[in-house]
């Protein structure tokens, strides 16, 4: 039994590639029992999908248990009703109306079910996008996510799959709130988590940038920093070094670590507004100072001048980081192709929360268990598998 602050939670999880099982597992790192409801024969398909894919299905499900379902016979859809009849929570992030024509829409489960908690994740809330079907690059795209990303012309996804994370978390708060409120009344209650509103979201900062000025925002490669260094060197082994230099305070100190007397006593030089406008002078100078540096070296000026900076890295490259390892912040896992690595925990502190990692589920895995447990015996499972409505190991 998972322990945490959600133990005794159990969670339905009928969600599919990246928004709906990033949701389900942070509920699962916090204690929550999360059963992954799976469609039988075949399983998830995030379990099959390669390139930028194959990462879905180890990452973000691990800590739950598989029960495989054909939701579509009415003896897999009878199975699933009885599990929502004693669940606290049910996840959901298929396409619009998919739910409803499966029978577990919500106007149904909440009559099985009136303490549920049904947590719908969209792409659109309803309005006049609410039909349409959306990706997290889609969104990305409509909110000036993008834009903001790439240079002029070349609107650039971020790096990850943020906006499906970010309405995965945002289902969580609105879970854990209305967990809250039906400690209070009884009664559960349907909440919803979207990309779009997720993604606007995220853009609030540059709308309340764009309410203030008259001209229009540029995106962030071609932005006007607030601070006259910040930005990345190379170092004359090939690596590169982000540096951030954002107070009077941090410059001395990078100087006199550096040993750039000069520049340190330039009083040109002295205020960051007047190394904003000496910047055409100012980094190629420091350009040429990297240049003749390794970067361990450069590391070890920027630390010592306690300095805002990082190495450039490739994810890959978090897999030895020291302090990762020093604080326990990867966990091992054994993926479902064999392969046991370390994978991110969840980022947080708290007291009686333990990190801890069980493997990602085999296809209907806990199929057999689960199901005893609400009655069905040993012959009706076999019956029931042998005609494709489960899958049970």
């Amino acid at each position: 039994m998972n322990k945490g602050p959600l133990s005794g939670i159990r969670v339905i999880d009928f969600g599919h590639t990246v928004m709906g099982p990033s949701c389900s597992m942070i509920l699962a790192d916090l204690g929550a029992e999360v059963i992954k409801i799976e469609p039988s024969p075949g399983g998830d398909p995030t379990r099959m999908l390669k390139g930028f894919g194959t990462g879905y299905f180890g990452y973000f499900n691990r800590n739950k248990r598989s029960v495989a379902l054909n939701l579509k016979t009415p003896e897999g859809l009878e199975l699933a009703k009885k599990m929502i009849a004693d669940a606290d929570v049910l996840i959901e992030n298929f396409g619009p109306g998919t739910i409803d024509r499966l029978g577990l829409g919500w106007d149904v489960v909440r009559e099985i079910n009136p303490r549920l908690i049904f947590a719908s994740l969209k792409g659109f809330f309803d309005g006049p996008y609410g039909k349409r079907a959306a990706l997290d690059e889609i969104v990305q795209m409509m909110t000036g996510l993008a834009f903001m990303t790439g240079p002029s012309g070349r609107p650039l996804r971020a790096g990850t799959s943020v906006i499906d994370i970010a309405g995965g978390m945002f289902a969580v708060i609105a879970i854990q709130a209305a967990l809250r409120e039906r400690d209070r009344t009884g009664k559960g209650q349907l909440v919803g988590s979207s990309l779009y509103e997720s993604a606007v979201f995220l853009m609030g900062q540059h709308l309340c940038y764009a309410a203030q000025t008259d001209g229009p925002i540029p995106p962030m490669p071609e932005r006007v920093s607030a601070w006259a260094v910040y930005e990345i060197f190379e170092t004359g082994d090939g690596g590169q070094l982000f540096v951030g230099i954002t107070s009077d305070a941090h410059w001395q100190r990078f100087c006199a670590e550096a040993g750039l007397t000069e520049l340190a006593n330039d009083e040109s030089l002295a205020r960051n507004n007047q190394r904003i406008e000496a910047r055409p002078r100012l980094i190629p100078a420091l350009k040429e100072f990297f240049a003749s540096i390794t970067q361990p070296h450069a590391v070890e000026i920027c630390e010592a001048a306690r300095i805002p900076f990082a190495e450039v890295r490739r994810p890959e490259d978090l897999f030895d980081d020291p302090h990762l390892k020093a604080t326990n912040g990867l966990l091992e896992v054994t993926l479902p192709n064999g392969v046991t690595t370390a994978l991110p925990r969840l980022p947080i502190r708290m007291e009686g929360l333990e990190p801890f990692a069980t493997n990602p589920p085999a296809v209907g895995q806990d199929t057999r268990e689960i199901l005893s447990a609400y009655g069905l015996s040993d012959e009706a499972i076999a019956d029931l598998a042998s005609r494709g409505i489960l899958i049970a190991q």
